[in-house]
């Protein structure tokens, strides 16, 4: 089992930066590919990034490749995203994730555990 929170979202003007965090609970937290999810309103989450046990794999959506970056920290139990180049349309709450397989992935359906979400709002 593992539980997480995020942190950080916030009001952020276009071309601007924020960076996500998500601290895990647990001491399998290494073990876990964690992923990034957004979701806006009235529309299904959809996947942002994922990264895998050591760090070394990452994904990217199409939208955000060159703008964000996921990282860990397995010794913080916490993973971030850097959202660089903000754009109206980022603005959603988003959900970190963490997947048992440690294996990168982009369904949410791969994933057991959400935080609650953080809202980001990218507007002047």
């Amino acid at each position: 089992q593992v539980q997480l929170v995020e942190s950080g979202g916030g009001l952020v003007q276009p071309g601007g930066s924020l960076r996500l965090s998500c601290a895990a609970s647990g001491r399998t937290f290494s073990s876990y590919a964690m992923g990034w999810f957004r979701q806006h309103p009235g529309k299904e989450r959809e996947f942002v990034a994922t990264i895998g046990t050591s760090g070394g794999s990452t994904f990217y959506a199409g939208s955000v490749k060159g703008r964000f970056t996921i990282s860990r920290d397995n010794n913080k139990n916490t993973v971030y995203l850097q959202m660089n180049s903000l754009k109206p349309e980022d603005t959603a709450v988003y959900y970190c994730a963490a997947r048992e397989i440690g294996v990168i992935n982009t369904s949410p359906h791969e994933y057991g555990y959400w935080g609650q979400g953080t809202q980001v709002t990218v507007s002047s």
